[in-house]
């Protein structure tokens, strides 16, 4: 009688392909948590935004609009755009820092950390439904929603193929062709 070896034999194939994935999940993993080391370069190039604020604001657009297809750099871009216009505005660059400050004092009253170092994404949504009526909340979410999603890299990375208003429409361009939206 013959025995088979049912054990996974490691080629460079298989070797190859589990790196890759081990790799790819660790990104995806690592990529939602900002570090609470020194803050990183993007932060440091800021002109009125604080580097400490700008790490709690990058968590919290990433919480208000969660998408694990893009990377930091789209949020950080977004950001850029703010920090632009807080630059002619030194009411609404006061408002940022002090919103961000704001921001990791109530994650700290409810879960004794500041908001960037809270682990759970539910624990801070719930950190920030404790100030969704302020207005620093209710301006970065207005203008994030335009910030993010007016850039055509985040367009294609979510799908969408642009304006079609001189195309004639989506009628006839193929407006169904997502094949997720046929398996919903």
């Amino acid at each position: 009688m013959r025995v088979l070896d049912k054990r996974t034999r490691i080629n460079r194939r298989n070797f190859l392909k589990s790196s890759a994935a081990s790799v790819a999940a660790a990104g995806a993993v690592s990529g939602g948590m900002v570090s609470m080391a020194a803050p990183p370069a993007w932060a440091e190039a800021l002109s009125v935004i604080k580097p400490d604020a700008a790490k709690t604001l990058l968590v919290m657009v990433r919480d208000l609009y969660p998408h694990d297809r893009l990377g930091d750099a789209y949020y950080e871009k977004a950001l850029a755009s703010m920090d632009q216009e807080a630059a002619k505005d030194a009411t609404l660059a006061g408002q940022l820092n002090q919103g961000a400050a704001e921001l990791d004092a109530a994650a700290r009253k409810l879960h004794k950390t500041p908001y960037t170092a809270i682990p759970a994404e539910a624990d801070r949504v719930a950190v920030l439904k404790s100030i969704e009526a302020t207005p620093f909340f209710r301006k970065v979410r207005g203008d994030m929603v335009v910030a993010l999603y007016n850039q055509p890299e985040v367009w294609a990375k979510l799908g969408y193929e642009g304006a079609s208003a001189e195309y004639g429409g989506y009628i006839h361009r193929g407006f169904d062709d997502l094949d997720w939206i046929k398996d919903a």
